[in-house]
């Protein structure tokens, strides 16, 4: 009997530890996207953080302010572009073409829309 509930926790944990959303599938624990049948990429701490956000978050428009206090627990939302150049740098690891977004679309004046499957024409 504890064997099997232990095997029930591990399960959990582990699903826990998935995030999927279309054909991306984030492994938490390990830090790293596979895209479909594609080799498994690591991300950085705050590139899982970030990516994970807008998996839990999907369809909804982020507001910047949101994803930096999300993902760098700050307040700050002046003149920093730390929040661009992540997105930038998790578009080139999810996206087949980065300058054509399928996940996730820039919102302009607002913030980020992640929405696999849907083509915008807002300027990643």
């Amino acid at each position: 009997m504890a064997d099997r509930k232990t095997s029930t926790n591990r399960s959990k944990i582990d699903s826990d530890s998935y995030l999927k959303c279309a054909d991306l599938v984030l492994d938490l624990s390990s830090r790293q996207v596979t895209k479909g049948d594609g080799e498994p990429q690591r991300l950085t701490p705050k590139l899982c953080n970030l990516l994970a956000t807008f998996i839990r978050n999907r369809g909804e428009v982020l507001s910047r302010e949101f994803l930096m206090q999300e993902v760098w627990d700050t307040e700050y939302y002046g003149d920093t572009r730390t929040l661009e150049v992540h997105v930038s740098w998790l578009r080139a690891a999810i996206e087949d073409d980065p300058s054509n977004p399928r996940y996730l679309h820039t919102v302009r004046g607002v913030g980020y829309w992640f929405e696999p499957n849907q083509r915008s024409n807002v300027e990643p």
